[in-house]
């Protein structure tokens, strides 16, 4: 009964109905290969969105370690 529970929660909505116990196993074919503008999972402009966020934060990041370090300082009046 828990062993149920488990393989329904565990379940993906992509995924092949798991099979019963003591099922045989399918034959396993040739795994399907990503095409070029599949890498990922994601779109070419998905991949650009995340590329463009990744660039935002490392540049805050290295602003912020400049601040704390005194490298640079703000001009806001302190």
């Amino acid at each position: 009964m828990l062993d149920d529970l488990r393989d329904q929660a565990s379940f993906q909505p992509g995924e092949k109905e798991p099979l019963p116990v003591g099922a045989p196993e399918r034959s396993k074919g040739h795994k399907r290969r990503r095409s070029s503008n599949q890498k990922a999972g994601m779109t070419a402009q998905q991949r650009f969105v995340l590329s463009l966020m990744l660039l935002v934060i490392v540049c805050l990041l290295g602003v912020v370690l400049l601040v704390i370090t005194k490298k640079i300082v703000l001009p806001i009046g302190f």
